[in-house]
């Protein structure tokens, strides 16, 4: 990775990796895999310090966090859980030799089987977990805590697991008041804290609760709710209280730090999708990308791939289709699977489930695909060094 420019990080199943296009955001390389082979499911980075984070894991390997302090050249692993590997090899002399592994006490045990997101907030490093649960470390990733007030919720016996499990996905913060900090939990919905995670309110209520009229599908509205399985939330910027979800049943918008919601599906070609990204500076542009269905296959509608991008906060919506496959395209893009550079134009970069990175340096308009067969991508972060 250069020390300036634009850096894609990538988690995919088979790694991590870094797509460089430097300071003009051409001429992209790939480097990687990165972290073992273990399955990331998220890379964020630090643009200050250029430190980069990776989490993940899985039944084989147990969970953990990979931190890089030099650009990637190499990796140091904190290990959470335990994972299938553990049990073999403390049955298996031969085997824990062939690994390198060591009877260390790792410190929870088997509490959850992998970390599926990253994020930072006032110096410290956030960690979602599977099942859901929020770790937090203030030492750069070396040790981590649970928080407990998350764990110990009230309306805990009631989170149901989607699809992917019961998953703590989204950790977003307010970089003005840290002690904001926003969470994303499929299928439990959205929570939010006003104390640093000391405590957490749930979030989902609609703000017209005659908008869950109509709806059967246990992630719909219902009982004047946005339904529990969000999939991705943002958070625009200048406005710690304007919020953006893309959830299993439409696109919502919430003027008020996520204590309501409203509907701003209409002018989409489907209900269904998994990210979101918001403008780094106009916080009425926001982009999506519908698939046509949870249970029609997940992929684009009409199999021809499309970002959809609003300028006015979802009022009115623009499909974006130069560049992209337009005939025989059943990729899926997944809900971590998308995000954007702050340069003017702003840049777009997302992720596919086929192994390709497309981008945009022109907020939509056109896209290229930057790089190609790599593993199922789980998620694109941008490192943006300038």
């Amino acid at each position: 990775m250069s020390d300036n420019g634009v850096c894609v990080l990538v988690g995919t199943t088979k790694g991590a990796f870094l797509l460089d296009g430097g300071n003009d955001r051409t001429g992209w390389t790939v480097g990687g895999p990165y972290c073992d082979g273990w399955a990331i499911n998220h890379v964020i980075g630090d643009p200050e310090t250029g430190t980069l984070w990776a989490g993940g894991g899985g039944e084989w390997t147990g969970a953990g966090v990979w931190r890089s302090e030099d650009g990637g050249a190499t990796w140091a692993s904190t290990r959470l859980t335990k994972g299938t590997m553990d049990e073999w090899a403390a049955n298996d002399p031969e085997f824990a030799a062939m690994i390198g592994w060591q009877d260390t006490p790792l410190p929870y045990g088997d509490a959850f089987s992998q970390i599926w997101s990253l994020g930072l907030a006032d110096g410290a490093l956030y960690a979602g977990t599977k099942p859901a649960q929020l770790l937090k470390s203030t030492d750069r990733g070396a040790t981590f805590d649970r928080l407990d007030s998350l764990a110990d919720h009230p309306s805990r016996e009631s989170w149901n697991p989607g699809a992917a499990g019961l998953v703590l996905h989204t950790i977003v913060s307010d970089p003005k008041d840290p002690q904001k900090l926003w969470i994303g939990i499929s299928a439990a919905g959205v929570f939010a804290s006003e104390d640093g995670g000391h405590s957490w309110e749930r979030r989902n209520r609609l703000s017209n609760a005659a908008a869950c009229e109509g709806h059967a599908h246990p992630a719909a509205p219902k009982d004047g709710e946005t339904g529990h399985c969000v999939h991705n939330i943002k958070r625009a910027p200048g406005d710690a209280d304007l919020l953006y979800q893309q959830n299993h049943h439409g696109v919502w918008r919430s003027a008020d730090g996520g204590r309501s919601w409203d509907d701003i599906t209409e002018g989409l070609p489907s209900t269904f999708g998994f990210p979101i990204q918001v403008h780094p500076r106009d916080p009425q542009t926001i982009w999506t990308i519908p698939l046509n269905g949870d249970s029609t296959g997940r992929f684009p509608p009409d199999a021809a791939a499309a970002v959809w991008r609003s300028r006015d906060g979802g009022q009115t919506w623009q499909d974006l289709r130069e560049g992209l496959p337009q005939k025989g395209c059943f990729f899926t893009v997944l809900r971590q699977a998308m995000s954007g550079d702050s340069r003017d134009p702003a840049g777009l970069y997302f992720g596919t489930n086929s192994g390709s990175v497309f981008a945009s340096f022109d907020e939509g308009d056109t896209w290229h695909e930057i790089a190609r067969h790599l593993p199922t991508v789980l998620s694109v972060e941008i490192l943006d060094r300038t």
